[in-house]
């Protein structure tokens, strides 16, 4: 067993992203404790989604670190939940301190690299006792509405100066952040291959709540935040009411677009392992991502996995989804992503289902995770060493 690690990460039961799924392969070589996240924002105590967070991270922490797989552990700190006070900081810095060296002693974890999938952690590293940080970057956090952007761009700017190694999951991240860190990599997400190809396998049975539908199917999962552009998904079901539009995941923004059209239906979060189920369900796989400048730093973890399922995807034009042009359709306006659906409709068939699927292959979680592992094992030798 390599050395442990101890990981700044978002909730472990928020939906899977890559902050999991590069874990969950972490922990197949090292011991990982997993912290859930402190406090990138003040919390509203007005919002009962807010309310329901500190309840269920009051309960988590209650129950101490909880072992999720043989080598990986779930723990929620308790910090003072306000990331841009200054006083609060230095007193999380003491809490921290303290807290993850009673969890080191317990779990028998000593030497630790600390890995980190979030901004706001950079008044906290140097301080814990950790033989190499790892910056991994998923996201440009300075364009999210909810996040002071100026006082977030700092802490990046503080932890990347500090970082010994970077990863960031697509183009424009890696050649932004290596302006400031030379050591920074493109890593782009992997896939569960084999879990999203169990929908090409015809005894795979659809959930109930889809194969009521109509036929064709046009289908999108992922939580419907303000960048999914319901607006053009309401264009196009106006236009084709012969199809029926499945949209699954949570509503954490405004859905009126579509809430009153007969033929699209919001049927909610579903359980990440339900995702092949439903793959093999829609006859088109949707990302209808609102393009404007945050777009040039996001990398759908869907569209590997839509792949994978050997569905025909239709996707804005995201910069990422483009260096997979030959895999999919590209749509560079409404009238377009319209077109590549039909065509997509009228010329689906299994083998290219399956050629779709196997193009996949190589893409995996353990394949991109390796090429991370091995970074960071040159850099750690090449920091002892010095």
């Amino acid at each position: 067993m390599r050395e442990n690690i101890i990981c700044f990460a978002k909730d472990w039961n928020e939906d899977p992203t890559s902050n999991h799924h590069v874990m969950i392969e972490m922990a197949k070589t090292h011991r990982v404790l997993w912290l859930n996240s402190v406090a990138t924002r003040t919390p509203n105590l007005a919002s009962g989604r807010d309310l329901r967070k500190i309840v269920t991270k009051l309960a988590s922490f209650a129950r101490g670190p909880e072992k999720i797989h043989d080598n990986l552990w779930v723990y929620t700190p308790i910090v003072l939940p306000f990331p841009h006070s200054a006083a609060a900081r230095a007193v999380n810095r003491h809490i921290l301190r303290a807290t993850l060296r009673a969890l080191r002693l317990r779990l028998g974890m000593q030497e630790f690299q600390l890995w980190t999938f979030l901004p706001n952690v950079a008044d906290y590293v140097g301080t814990l006792g950790e033989s190499l940080l790892v910056y991994y970057v998923v996201d440009e956090w300075s364009m999210f509405s909810y996040i002071d952007t100026a006082k977030t761009v700092a802490a990046e700017q503080k932890l990347l100066s500090r970082a010994d190694v970077v990863f960031a999951v697509c183009h424009a991240l890696a050649d932004n952040k290596r302006k400031q860190n030379p050591e920074t990599h493109l890593s782009t997400h992997g896939v569960d291959h084999a879990l999203f190809a169990q929908a090409l396998d015809p005894a795979t049975e659809v959930p109930a709540d889809l194969a009521r539908l109509p036929k064709p199917v046009i289908g999108f999962y992922g939580t419907l935040q303000d960048w999914v552009d319901l607006e053009l998904v309401a264009r196009v079901a106006k236009r084709h009411p012969e199809w029926s539009f499945a949209l699954i995941g949570q509503a954490l923004s405004d859905v009126s677009a579509v809430e009153g059209l007969a033929n699209v239906h919001l049927l909610g979060r579903k359980p990440h392992a339900e995702l092949p189920r439903y793959c093999r369900g829609f006859d088109v796989g949707l990302i209808p991502y609102r393009i404007d400048e945050r777009m040039k730093y996001v990398n759908p973890i869907k569209l590997r996995e839509y792949l994978s399922a050997g569905l025909p995807v239709v996707s804005t034009a995201v910069p990422e989804v483009t260096y997979y042009r030959q895999h999919c359709t590209v749509a560079d306006d409404a009238d377009e992503f319209e077109r590549g659906i039909v065509d997509a409709l009228a010329g689906d068939d299994e083998g290219k289902r399956r050629a779709r699927s196997e193009a996949m292959r190589a893409e995996t979680w353990a394949a991109k995770v390796d090429a991370v592992r091995a970074t960071v094992a040159r850099v750690a030798a090449k920091k002892k060493r010095a």
